[in-house]
């Protein structure tokens, strides 16, 4: 993991065309704006990991299902 220092305004550049920007930092939060292509997701880890967990959730009951169709 990179770790890097910014402050109030400052951003960080990933790949050419994803932007992360330190908007406000009130205590122990730190509000950033993300500016990325249309085409990039982008989530808070905790939706990610529920969209992730109901994917696989989907896959195991629907391809399972699926699956033993196919083989008769």
């Amino acid at each position: 993991m990179l770790a890097l220092s910014r402050k109030k305004n400052e951003a960080i550049v990933i790949n050419n065309n994803i932007e992360i920007t330190i908007l406000e930092i009130k205590g122990e939060q730190v509000k950033i704006g993300i500016s990325a292509p249309k085409e990039v997701p982008v989530y808070r880890k905790e939706v990610y990991v529920q969209i992730q967990e109901a994917n696989k959730e989907a896959v195991n009951a629907d391809g399972l299902a699926a699956l033993k169709n196919l083989l008769g």
